[in-house]
């Protein structure tokens, strides 16, 4: 799959994602209980994927393509290479990055599917200082992303 930073090609308006992270598919579109969204998401050296969070309807699979990326799945931090699969169930903390020193090159599934690609955007403008970092809590619920703090991880990613 060819890369396509900020989205599929021949979308108007598309800005770049925040440096280190390029999102090569934006996902899938489904309600709220069908099916499966997917991303693939590259991050460069060191760079972070997502903070710590938890999804109360999804599963999440993270399956490393390419290089090296450090989990957080409950209160563990793993690190995973390239053909490594990481499941997390319903309802526990999650976090993801790309291991200092490596790149990371991952395809996640949700199921049932969760709406990725107006969330993704939503990040983008954040990034971008279009939106305040706070709006993301107004939305938690619309794309089942629920922000919380991650003592493991935070003290493993200083």
């Amino acid at each position: 799959m060819a890369a396509h930073p900020g989205g599929p090609p021949g979308r108007a308006g598309r800005r770049p994602p925040p440096p280190g992270l390029t999102r090569a598919d934006p996902g899938t579109r489904p309600g709220p209980t069908e099916g499966v969204s997917t991303q693939r998401i590259t991050m460069k050296d060191g760079a972070n994927g997502a903070l710590p969070h938890h999804h109360e309807r999804s599963a999440e699979m993270l399956y490393v393509l390419d290089g090296a990326a450090e989990f957080l799945s409950g209160d563990q931090v793993i690190t995973g290479e390239a053909g490594d699969l990481i499941v997390v169930p319903p309802r526990t903390a999650h976090a993801f990055a790309a291991v200092p020193g490596s790149d990371a090159d991952l395809l996640i599934v949700n199921t049932p599917g969760v709406e990725r690609f107006e969330y993704f955007c939503h990040l983008q403008r954040i990034a971008l200082g279009e939106l305040s970092p706070e709006s993301i809590l107004e939305v938690q619920e619309r794309y089942d992303n629920h922000f919380l703090s991650g003592p493991a991880w935070d003290g493993r990613r200083r």
